[in-house]
């Protein structure tokens, strides 16, 4: 797995390199600016930067040095560079400076920008160049960006998207980023590319980070990155999987292979049972049997051959369907419990039987989350055997808060909520964040937005179940996240990012097994 930092993680690494690596500060930074301009010359300038101009809009500190050392790489090698600096020349640190007056010794020039004065200058300039670099702030960066450099900020955006269209290529993070969660500190960049210094940071894995930041391209910085002592979140690979998910045994049945029960459909909501039932076959699972109520088992019967059908007690005595409910659980290796179901207190006693009763694992998708809204303790019964996938609006509704505040920090959101819940937690989104109870945090980026589709979470849960039956609970949790992710981009690839059926997704998860496990 790939790590993924934190800002106090990032300066803790550097810190390390410089004093007890003694590798100097000075170095790191004209490793990453050099990095920086590789990548420049290479994915936004065709391979030639001859004769190309570039505007560098650096502020006064060390962000702003790497922007000089990118600055007067691209000068070395023959494009026409011109730099601004964006701040109190008497205030910039000893490396920038330092920087600085290299690219001024080979022939650079610098411009001051005219805080607080018109900057009709900057924007003539940033209008007809072919790359714009944003070096002003980097991922230290924690409040809200104000006048005058918010103006700043704007003028480049504005210049991306008018006129020759410059391409805005970011040094770490764009500036205006919060680095640690991804949401924009006032006004940010709209970088059309990013370059981030020896590690990804957690804003970069974000959906709004993605957003703002474009393709990031991790550059070293003459250092190990293995020096990295502690990191926030891993960022889940093919390989990772691979590692995990195996071949079947040639003497497997479908018991072993696993027996996955969907508590999921009520009147006139069936489709979501399908689709977790169909999600469960399609990952793995030998067996899966919705368990239903009365009213909707008669319609689920009819529907697809391939999945069995169990009905609930139509009685009212507690008892009776504790009972009831145990026995149709028997032999099953996972449940899945929330598609479709209702949130009734019939339904609440169902899923509190299943927590407190079921010995195997459990995945809690969609209407669970409204049964134990503001309680994510109910799920703590089942001793960490819980797997949890909602969205932002339904993890918002078990910890009592908003989607905007969970958007505002996935990552300290999907924390809380498997600590309190003593359950893994899989918040979905452009990537998905898998949570354990002891606070490791892994990331999948493998999606796409066609996945944007109804019932695309309903597959999930049913995949998740089937990996369940086979892996522990956190690893089966970005496992389905990763192989969901993969199987919707190859939809896109073929097709475009609309018109995805989740059905569809379900149906590309054997291929998508086939060519993982092909690779073994």
């Amino acid at each position: 797995m790939i790590p993924v930092l934190s800002r106090g993680e990032m300066r803790a690494f550097d810190a390390h390199a410089i004093q007890v690596s003694r590798v100097p500060g000075i170095v790191l930074m004209e490793n990453a600016g050099r990095g920086a301009a590789d990548v420049v010359e290479r994915e936004l300038l065709g391979g030639r930067a001859e004769g190309r101009r570039i505007v560098v809009v650096a502020g006064a500190g060390n962000n702003g040095g790497d922007g000089f050392v990118v600055a007067r790489h691209l000068l070395a090698r023959g494009a026409h560079v011109e730099a601004w600096l964006a701040g109190d020349p008497a205030r910039m640190t000893a490396d920038c400076r330092t920087n600085h007056d290299a690219f001024v010794g080979v022939g650079g020039g610098v411009a001051l920008v005219p805080l607080g004065a018109s900057l009709h200058g900057l924007g003539d300039e940033l209008a007809r160049a072919d790359v714009v670099v944003d070096a002003l702030f980097g991922t230290g960066l924690d409040r809200e960006v104000t006048e005058p450099l918010a103006s700043v900020v704007r003028l480049m955006n504005e210049a991306r998207r008018f006129g020759r269209r410059p391409r805005l290529f970011a040094l770490d993070v764009p500036s205006g980023l919060d680095a640690d969660t991804g949401v924009a500190l006032g006004a940010c960049v709209e970088a059309d590319r990013t370059v981030s210094f020896a590690h990804l940071k957690l804003g970069h894995v974000t959906g709004r980070g993605a957003q703002l930041s474009g393709p990031v391209h991790v550059v070293d910085i003459g250092v190990p990155p293995s020096l990295v002592a502690a990191h926030s979140a891993e960022l889940v690979e093919a390989s990772d999987v691979r590692a995990v998910v195996h071949a079947r045994p040639i003497d497997t049945h479908k018991y072993r292979a696993g027996h996955v029960a969907i508590v999921a459909g009520s009147a006139g909501k069936v489709g979501a049972a399908l689709l977790s039932a169909r999600g469960a076959l399609r990952g793995g699972a030998g067996a899966a049997t919705i368990v239903t109520w009365p009213d909707a088992a008669s319609v689920l019967e009819a529907r697809i051959a391939e999945v069995m059908v169990a009905r609930l007690s139509s009685e009212t005595d507690d008892e009776a369907l504790d009972a009831s409910i145990d026995a149709l659980l028997m032999h099953k290796r996972a449940v899945v419990i929330g598609p479709g179901f209702g949130t009734g207190a019939a339904a609440r006693r169902v899923s509190s039987r299943i927590l407190a009763s079921f010995g195997g694992a459990i995945v809690a998708d969609a209407d669970a989350f409204t049964m134990h809204a503001g309680a994510p303790e109910d799920f703590a019964v089942a001793g960490g055997r819980v797997v949890l996938t909602p969205h932002s609006g339904e993890l918002g509704r078990l910890l009592g808060c908003a989607s905007e505040d969970v958007e505002d920090d996935r990552f300290a959101a999907a924390r809380e909520a498997a600590r309190r819940a003593n359950a893994v937690v899989l918040l979905k989104g452009a990537y998905t964040v898998v949570a354990s109870p002891e606070g490791r945090v892994v990331v999948s980026g493998s999606g796409s937005p066609a996945l944007a589709t109804a019932g695309s979470g309903d597959v999930l849960s049913g995949l998740v179940g089937a990996l369940a039956c086979a892996l522990p609970p956190f690893e089966a949790a970005w496992c389905g996240a990763f192989l969901h992710g993969v199987a919707g981009s190859a939809w896109q690839k073929e097709h475009g990012d609309r018109g995805l059926l989740a059905g569809e997704i379900a149906d590309g998860l054997p291929a998508v097994l086939a060519a993982l496990l092909a690779e073994a």
